[in-house]
């Protein structure tokens, strides 16, 4: 199922995310009710969760989809590249990509987005992988970055 117009059911969903995440200030319900929201509201999205940075270890936080590596191997894959380059990864290909971690064989490509505190430490990521190939779009950047943005207030 294709969505019509991504960029408004992007704001539907920021909006909706933006009044759930005031009812607690505890990051793991926060975390879990992104991924879960997003999960079901978006029909690409294949995987949809956290990976979190525990001292040099990336963890799998709250996330929706099928069983997810519980750790990534240190410095490599998409994951582990967001976290280095504190910036978003787009990957439309992840069999093409260098070091990518096969959690599932039926993810086809991603989008990684990093968590980054005020003081600039990045502190994880959010993942979201699709089955189809090319799947994220600069409006899924642009929005995920925005949700993400959220945890920060």
């Amino acid at each position: 199922m294709k969505i019509k117009n991504l960029e408004q059911h992007y704001q539907r969903i920021f909006r909706q995310l933006q009044e759930l995440l005031t009812k607690t200030p505890d990051q793991t319900a926060r975390l879990a009710t992104i991924a879960a929201l997003l999960h079901h509201k978006m029909p690409h999205f294949f995987w949809t969760g956290f990976y979190l940075k525990i001292d040099d270890c990336l963890i799998v936080g709250p996330y929706q989809g099928p069983l997810a590596c519980q750790v990534l191997d240190e410095q490599k894959g998409v994951c582990w590249t967001g976290i280095l380059q504190k910036q978003t990864v787009v990957v439309p290909d992840v069999h093409k990509f260098a070091d990518h971690i096969a959690c599932d064989r039926r993810s086809n490509s991603e989008i990684v987005i990093p968590l980054i505190r005020q003081d600039g430490s990045v502190w994880g990521v959010m993942d979201v992988d699709s089955e189809n190939f090319n799947a994220f779009s600069e409006i899924d950047q642009k929005w995920l970055e925005k949700i993400v943005s959220l945890l920060n207030s």
